[in-house]
């Protein structure tokens, strides 16, 4: 297959001035109580506070004493002013943890006297106050709110860090967070707008936009130069089958095996340092190594490293026979770069080889079979037989979940008594207390039975006559009941998500952005995203649109001129995975596109069914 010709990829805008604001506002917030103060900070908001504003500034400002605050009381014994800094989800808190109201009451009752504040970030709902009040202590505090809605994680990747949204709205119907998804946006578009071009599907992409559009328009409009020409959105559950498979490029498999916080903090054990500590590290662009391998396929990973370690040696080599000029240029010049290329190199060297003896403990080749066969349709008595040893033999409950998930989406539900029986063992392996997460991930469409005649055939020419039906203004009942249903094989082929495997994927040279599932499988998020840049608009796609439930919107702003069209931003609602922002850098790679990804959380298979757990909340 040939490859399209590349362009040079446009330069990023710089989004440091993002968390300038954030911490600019942060401190106006503090400066607003004066004197010294104790500050308690929600565990949620730690690691997101760090990377804006740290304790050093923190304490330039006032603040004496740091409390995360966890699901256990509040023990201050200062007289100092007290900060609540807590999340806008404060129904959530309220439901596990609420002690600070017990501080303020037993204050009064002992007639000590201090100044309380909460921040709410990264907004305020109405029903904050009501709940104060019912607590007795609203005439007692202020309250105020730290708009932080964007936490830059890399050049190219931004984060709300809401990894909530997932569950609250899409499981919940809790539409809380959109106007923070459109405040997000419109602060964006304040900053590296205006933009010329906005595409969206999904409904609560929708609302989003709607929201942003209501900001626009009540705001101040000034002229500048934009930085990013088009936009994109896009709910999570358009396609809930990218993030339950199995991660095989380098940053995604770190992500899923040693957990990487707040979008870039990991942590590496003994058995990746060679030394009895662990270490924190901080995984973005600026590690030289890390960047040239985060979206390689794993099995290219070791040879390139290999390679990376001889150049090095071949570096320190020079050293021999050189003058003392010659060598006092070297130590002065290059021998700090080459040791720090060494402790990267050493890292993420033993970081793969950790991966490689887990995996293989696990038998991930076995489980990528499966998984690819699910992905093509093929052999799925077998995958079905695996998916029961794997329940059976109570390897793992979130794996286990994960396959039968997909199972149930690349099917389009499961035969009634395959769903019945895989029910009944999961329960029976892993505890009956998992039945409302079945109901969990049947009212998502995640997991679901196939209703008797349901076949796909006869979905297909249901959704064929819905398609070829214009007088249809809206979707019908009849279209609706397909709603929880993923109709992921139809979909493969129109969008020839699933490529043809008559030939061998040269991992090495990838051709396309299938090379993240290792060939199996291009993800159908960025494959709309792709269809829609290059069609401009929605055009020709309409039979897709619909079995995806549609919500699908394209909006042109005539009145502005840009240079910036090779900039696309893409919001994801409900959390983005890194294969899928590797698979966009490959597409901005073969087109000459830069994309700059807004996910309201970095998620994994692992992150989104345990959101779906009945004990999540």
């Amino acid at each position: 297959m040939a490859h399209s010709v590349r362009r040079d990829a446009p330069e990023l805008p710089d989004f440091s001035l993002l968390k300038r604001l954030a911490r600019d506002q942060l401190i106006y917030l503090l400066e607003q109580l004066p004197g010294r103060k104790d500050l308690f900070i929600e565990a949620d908001l730690m690691s997101p506070l760090d990377r804006i504003a740290n304790v050093t500034t923190l304490k330039q400002h006032d603040v004496d004493k740091l409390y995360k605050v966890e699901y256990k009381p509040i023990v201050s014994t200062s007289d100092q002013n007290e900060l609540l800094t807590v999340r806008g989800c404060f129904l959530y808190l309220l439901t596990n943890w609420f002690p600070f109201p017990d501080v303020v009451n037993a204050d009064k009752a002992f007639g000590r006297y201090r100044r309380y504040k909460i921040i709410f970030s990264p907004q305020k709902f109405y029903a904050c106050e009501n709940l104060l009040e019912e607590q007795g202590i609203f005439g007692d505090v202020t309250t105020d709110e730290w708009s932080f809605y964007l936490l830059p994680l890399d050049d190219d990747i931004i984060s709300l860090e809401l990894p909530e949204f997932f569950r609250d709205n899409f499981l919940e119907g809790d539409q809380r967070w959109v106007r923070t998804a459109g405040s997000a946006l419109h602060l964006l578009h304040s900053v590296y707008g205006p933009f010329s071009k906005v595409y969206g599907i999904g409904r609560c992409s929708k609302m989003a936009y709607e929201s942003w559009r209501e900001q626009v328009e009540e705001g101040e409009q000034r002229a500048r130069q934009a930085e990013i020409g088009n936009v994109f959105l896009i709910d999570r559950d358009v396609d809930l089958v990218t993030p339950l498979c199995s991660q095989v490029v380098y940053e995604g498999l770190v992500d899923d095996i040693f957990t990487i916080k707040c979008g870039k903090c990991v942590e590496f054990g003994p058995d990746v340092t060679s030394s009895d500590k662990s270490i924190k590290v901080m995984l973005n662009s600026q590690d030289k190594v890390f960047n040239e391998i985060r979206n390689k396929h794993f099995s290219q990973v070791f040879g390139f490293l290999s390679q990376k370690a001889r150049n090095l040696q071949t570096a320190y080599d020079k050293r021999s026979g050189m003058d003392i000029k010659q060598m006092k240029t070297f130590v002065s010049e290059e021998l700090k770069g080459l040791k720090q290329e060494h402790r990267l190199l050493s890292l993420h060297i033993g970081a793969s080889e950790s991966m490689m003896k887990k995996k293989t403990k696990q038998d991930f080749q076995e489980l990528l079979k499966t998984e690819h066969s699910l992905l093509e349709g093929f052999e799925i008595r077998e995958c079905i037989s695996y998916i029961e040893e794997h329940i059976n033999r109570q390897v793992s409950m979130v794996e286990s979940m994960r396959l039968l998930c997909l199972l149930s989406l690349t099917e389009n539900g499961l035969l009634p008594k395959d769903y019945r029986s895989l029910k009944a063992q999961f329960l029976q392996s892993y505890g009956i207390e998992h039945l409302l997460t079945f109901s969990n991930l049947k009212q998502l469409g995640l997991l679901v039975e196939q209703q008797p005649g349901e076949t796909l055939t006869v979905m297909e020419s249901r959704v064929g006559k819905l398609v070829n039906d214009k007088t249809a203004g809206k979707l019908t009942d009849a279209f609706s009941s397909l709603a929880k249903k993923s109709n992921f094989r139809a979909l493969g082929r129109r969008l020839n998500l699933v490529p043809k495997s008559d030939e061998e994927y040269d991992l090495r040279v990838p051709r396309d952005m299938a090379y993240i599932f290792s060939g199996a499988y291009i993800p159908l998020s960025c494959k709309l995203i792709e269809q829609v840049l290059e069609r401009d608009g929605w055009t020709g796609l309409e039979e897709v649109t619909r079995m995806l439930n549609g919500h699908e919107f394209a909006v042109t702003d005539a009145r502005v001129k840009t240079d910036s069209q090779r900039i696309i931003l893409v919001m994801f609602l409900g959390g983005c995975t890194f294969s899928e922002i590797s698979a966009l850098r490959f597409l901005g790679r073969e087109k000459g596109l830069k994309f700059i990804v807004v996910t309201t959380a970095i998620t994994n298979s692992a992150r989104l069914l345990e959101s779906m757990l009945d004990n999540h909340a």
